[in-house]
């Protein structure tokens, strides 16, 4: 199995910027793509980011794009996510994800989840 452990959310004013970490421990060389969710209060979990394996191949939501950077260091099985110019509706809490083979992009590509760390971004 695959455990993944998020870390760096809080609170944070409007235009502000927080990084995001996601450790990965365990069957960690199952891994292949990783990325990023978000779930708002009362809302459904959207995809927000992912990265290939390498982390030559990047893609982004069109709501976050130009605005926030995923990273991942293989050797220290951690994937970030720097996020600046953040606004209210950015407010959620943000789940790390992994999957087996497939590209990121929906729940269904997903094998592994970590629980969440929140993200409030205050007007």
């Amino acid at each position: 199995q695959v455990q993944l452990v998020e870390s760096g959310g809080g609170l944070v004013q409007a235009g502000g910027s927080l990084r995001l970490s996601c450790a990965a421990s365990g069957r960690t060389f199952t891994i292949a793509n990783m990325g990023w969710f978000r779930q708002a209060p009362g809302k459904g979990r959207e995809f927000v980011t992912g990265v290939s394996w390498r982390g030559t191949s990047t893609y982004y939501a069109d709501s976050v794009k130009g605005r926030f950077t995923i990273s991942r260091d293989n050797a220290k099985n951690t994937v970030y996510l720097q996020m600046n110019s953040l606004k209210p509706e950015d407010t959620a809490v943000y789940y790390c994800a992994a999957s087996r083979g497939s590209v990121i992009a929906t729940m269904n590509d997903v094998h592994y989840w970590g629980k969440g760390t929140l993200v409030t971004v205050s007007s």
